[in-house]
Formats: structure tokens, C-alpha cells, sequence
């Protein structure tokens, strides 16, 4: 029996004024599996992401979570059905520990509203799993330092830390290396495959061998349009991923 898949969109189109941007994409993301989404810059994955996740609006097509439609709610909405994403440009509270950028993003904590930190210190059920999510990421020991005092490196995997923080059944991760030095993307990348066993995963990443090295199943996007997919061994050996800028890099 066939299994339907956990995400899926179907025959998604965006355009921006006159410049279409995606153009009948077509996805499906199985549970329990790392996806990934390449493409030359300005091929349309961010934009595909953001329809995905409900940053924006396609103009036509549908995407389904969970066997439920979910095109064009607020992404508030969608995250609460399971679906969390980190960004491209890092997007944290800098003012606050890592331990309280955690915090807002655990369920319980962020039900009572944004102002609700000042009065957490008794909440220690809260407070315990926010910690164990930081060490989940390798953050452990690292709670009370500012969020704008981490590494670099750091600053990436607290922001994962939040996304994890809400509970997802689905994870979405924006160019996840951006801006990282070997030593970094190589505590990601070890810090991704311990992830993998647990939740499903969606990469949009430039750098090539990081997708490659622990992805699944691959979707590539130029043109606005879905032009390959198949799992890494299948795409080196495709003719046009070989014949493309592409081929150099996995």
C-alpha cells in the first residue's frame, strides 16, 4: 500500500508584478525522511519556501500537511499544525539568553503571550525542556549567555533550537549554512543527521556537499520549476545536474 506523503504542494505558481517566479512546482515530502531543495541563485527555492511555510500566498495551486490543506493560512497557523522553520538571516531576540529565546518558542510559554518571561521563573517544566532542547542542539552549558554573545555557529543551532522548541512534526531549514566556516558546517552537519532520526526535514541549501552528504531525496528547482529529484546517487548521474554549474559541486 501506498503511503501518502507527510507535505506536499501541488501546482504552485507565484509571480511577483510581471516576473513569474515558481511555476507548476510539485512536491511531496514523505514522514521520517531528510528532503532536499537546490538550485542556481534566483531559481525560486526562498520563494517556495515561504509559500510552503505561509510566508506568502500562491496565486494558484495547494499545499497539504498532514492530508489537510493549509494554502494561504498565516504562518502562526501553520506552525501551530506542526510545521516550523528557521530563516536564511538569523532571526533571534538578541537581548535575551539563549535559554529565553528557547522559551517564547515552547508551546506552553508562548500560549501565555510575549510578556511572559518575567513571570516564568517558577515554570521549571518549561524551563527543563527549553534546556533540554538547547543540549539537544549541543548548546548545554551555554543557557544564560546572551544570544548575541554566541559563535556564530552557535547563533545557527539556537535558532534551530527554537524551531524545535514548538514542537514540530515537520522541519523547514533555510540555507542552514549560510555564512558558516568548515568547523561550524561540520558541527551542523553532525548536529542534522542526529536530527534526522527523529524529525522530517526540508533543506533549501547552496552549499552542495552538505545536501548531498545527508539527504534522502533531493528536488531541483531552476526556472522557477522543479527540473530534477531523486535521491543523490540519482542526481550525479543525471545529464543535465552533470552538464550544469551544478555537476561541479556534488
Amino acid at each position: 500500500m501506498t503511503v501518502a506523503p507527510l507535505f506536499e504542494a501541488h501546482r504552485i505558481h507565484k509571480r511577483f508584478g510581471d516576473q513569474v517566479v515558481l511555476e507548476e512546482i510539485n512536491l511531496a515530502f514523505k514522514e521520517g525522511e531528510l528532503s532536499g531543495i537546490m538550485g542556481p541563485i534566483g531559481a525560486g527555492k526562498t520563494t517556495c519556501f515561504n509559500v510552503l511555510t505561509g510566508r506568502y500566498k500562491p496565486d494558484r495551486g495547494q499545499v497539504i500537511f498532514a492530508g489537510e490543506p493549509i494554502t494561504g493560512l498565516p504562518p502562526r497557523v501553520i506552525a501551530q499544525k506542526g510545521v516550523s522553520r528557521s530563516f536564511q538571516l538569523i532571526n533571534l531576540f538578541d537581548e535575551y539568553s539563549a535559554l529565553e529565546n528557547v522559551l517564547i518558542a515552547v508551546p506552553q510559554v508562548r500560549n501565555r503571550g510575549f510578556n511572559m518571561i518575567r513571570n516564568i521563573e517558577q515554570d521549571t517544566a518549561a524551563i527543563d525542556k527549553a534546556a533540554l532542547v538547547l543540549a539537544q542542539v549541543g548548546l548545554k552549558g551555554k543557557e544564560n549567555e546572551p544570544s548575541d554573545q554566541l559563535s556564530y555557529g552557535d547563533r545557527r543551532a539556537l535558532e534551530i533550537a527554537v524551531a524545535l522548541a514548538t514542537e514540530p512534526r515537520i522541519l523547514f531549514l533555510d540555507e542552514p549554512t549560510s555564512g558558516m566556516g568548515l568547523e561550524a558546517m561540520a558541527r551542523l552537519a553532525e548536529l542534522v543527521q542526529e536530527l534526522k532520526r527523529t524529525y522530517t526535514m526540508i533543506i533549501i541549501e547552496h552549499d552542495m556537499k552538505f545536501l548531498f552528504d545527508l539527504a534522502d531525496r533531493i528536488s531541483v528547482i531552476h526556472w522557477g520549476q522543479v527540473i530534477a529529484e531523486g535521491t543523490p546517487d540519482e542526481l550525479r548521474a543525471n545529464k543535465w545536474v552533470q552538464s550544469s554549474n551544478l555537476g561541479k559541486l556534488v
